[in-house]
């Protein structure tokens, strides 16, 4: 239920500043530079709320995968909204910023893209082989190019939006909704982050189209209950076949709550009449603290079941819709006519999935899903996976 934003699902990268006197201040550009330079980082290169969300250990193992993946560090180039990281084998889009004591409080490292020829196959199975369970396709106009167990559904997180939004934009197409229409926030819609709409006023005006925008570009929990809400649960049904009942994100906070076990072994024990009709017992819950979800995997099973196949053809009814292309993921703007995104994460989840129309006028879907029960590095998917996209933007630009 964690928001994919760019900031997460493009690798947050961070390493090692160079120390500053009064005399020879650190620029980003030198900071960015040596951070891709030398190893292992320092604690005192960084800010403290830096490392508050981002240990030492893991901006080390972040530069591994960016050596790893496009070698040696040649140079960082001044770009427009940030640099462009030239390493020996291709290249990265990197953001830097600086506080005032010239310590990284902000650092944002995108996709590699290698300057190899990389085949879709190959890259597939390179995916294939993260612990786990993975599920992945790519397909041009419908027709699969590659995939990994693009039958099997997994846990898919916030990615489930994307089946409300289906739902809303039928609405929309049939005259039984508009995206102007205007709904006061519901105080029973609130829900965890990730989001902002938790903490607004209580009856604060909100049209569809704000609602929509939310939930899918800030991965909103509070605008998806909404839109839930207000298209109806069977109609967002009708597009998650494999989830029955369709849960709210607060119903799922409720039951994978440490403090509601009992409530949750009733709910699993449950047939499909009985959880529904444990829904409104649910809702008469109280949201649980934030504090209760580590970040580790917790009641998987408590999810949204997606095959790859099924998230394509979601992500074939919204692509279209203005909601989809405010953020782009891990896509590169320059590559494609056109980006539509959507990714979800939450302890032991990942997906990403990328509906893009090549320069060439074909359409594609690219969707990938890992779930294992001890913790996921994401860095790795995200790696493969704008590998992966980098590999079908050159054949699509042809």
């Amino acid at each position: 239920m964690r928001v994919m934003t760019v900031a997460t699902v493009a690798l947050l990268g961070c390493l090692f500043p160079y120390g500053r006197t009064q005399q020879q201040p650190i620029t980003p550009q030198q900071a960015l530079a040596r951070i891709l330079q030398q190893s292992p980082a320092q604690a005192d290169w960084f800010a403290p709320k830096f490392l508050a969300q981002i240990p030492v250990a893991r901006i080390d193992a972040i530069v591994q995968q960016y050596t790893a993946a496009l070698g040696r560090f040649q140079r960082a180039e001044a770009t427009a909204d940030g640099f462009t990281v030239v390493m020996e084998h291709g290249t990265a889009e990197a953001k830097i910023h600086l506080d005032e004591q010239g310590r990284i409080d902000g650092l944002w490292f995108g996709a590699p893209q290698t300057d190899k020829a990389e085949s879709l196959d190959d890259i597939m199975k390179e995916m294939g082989g993260l612990p786990g369970k993975v599920s992945a396709l790519v397909l041009e106009d419908g027709k699969p190019l590659a995939s990994v167990h693009p039958d099997e559904a997994l846990g898919v997180g916030s990615a489930f939006k994307l089946a409300i939004l289906a739902a809303a934009q039928e609405q929309v197409a049939g005259g039984k909704r508009r995206l102007d229409e205007v709904h006061p926030l519901d105080k029973k819609w609130k829900s965890l982050p990730s989001g902002s709409l938790q903490n607004w006023p209580d009856g604060t005006p909100l049209t569809v189209a704000t609602l929509e925008n939310q939930m899918i570009s800030m991965s909103d929990n509070t605008a998806a209950d909404g839109m839930l809400s207000i298209v109806g649960r069977g109609e967002a049904q009708k597009f998650a076949p494999g989830n029955k009942p369709f849960l709210s994100t607060r119903e799922a906070f409720v039951l994978k709550a440490r403090t509601n076990e009992a409530l949750l072994d009733r709910y699993r024990k449950a047939d499909e009449n009985g959880r529904r009709a444990m829904l409104a017992e649910i809702d008469t819950l109280p949201l649980p603290d934030l504090g209760e979800f580590s970040g580790a995997a917790q009641a998987t099973d408590i999810e949204w079941f997606f095959t790859a196949n099924e998230m394509c053809a979601l992500m074939a009814k919204v692509a279209d819709a203005d909601a989809m292309h405010i953020n782009p993921g891990l896509a590169k703007a320059a590559q494609w006519k056109q980006i539509a995104f959507k990714g979800g994460s939450e302890g032991g989840v990942l997906n990403l999935t990328t509906g893009l129309t090549g320069k060439n006028g074909r359409h594609y879907c690219v969707v990938a899903t890992w779930n294992n029960n001890a913790p996921l590095e994401q860095e790795k998917l995200f790696a493969i996976y704008g590998r992966l996209l980098n590999a079908l933007a050159k054949t699509s630009a042809q």
